[in-house]
This record gives C-alpha cells, sequence and structure tokens, in this order.
C-alpha cells in the first residue's frame, strides 16, 4: 500500500482510498481530496512536514500524519 507520504516530489497520483475515521476522515475530505483526485506533490519540507500538494487546481498543505491516511497509486 503507498501513501500520498511515501510520493515523491514531482509525482503525480490518484487517489485510491482514504483511511481514518469520524472527523479526521471529513477533515481530509473537505480539503477536497477524495477517491479518484489527482494529486501532483509540489514540496517537502526539510524535515517532511508539511508536504505541499496540488489538488483540484489550487495549493495545499498536509501534515505527514494525514497524507498517512490517503492511499494513492
Amino acid at each position: 500500500m503507498k501513501t500520498l507520504k511515501d510520493a515523491k516530489i514531482g509525482e503525480t497520483v490518484t487517489i485510491v482510498k482514504l483511511h481514518g475515521e469520524g472527523a479526521i476522515k471529513r477533515r481530509i475530505m473537505d480539503m477536497g481530496l477524495t477517491k479518484g483526485v489527482s494529486i501532483y506533490v509540489r514540496k517537502v519540507a526539510p524535515l517532511g512536514d508539511p508536504i505541499e500538494i496540488t489538488v483540484r487546481g489550487y495549493e495545499l498543505s498536509i501534515r505527514k500524519a494525514d497524507a498517512e491516511m490517503v492511499e494513492v497509486q
């Protein structure tokens, strides 16, 4: 299983599944991260947290802990 946290800079991935429960999963979905959406990994901070991505035409910074809950291919 590959997660968004494992994606490399410059890579474009597609969301396969969201893990997590309740409010955490809802927050991820509210950011526009839903099944089938393409994500471009723009930057990763020097210590790896946060990860800057482009999703649905806008830039978004997401924590590593949240990125681990997004399964991609």
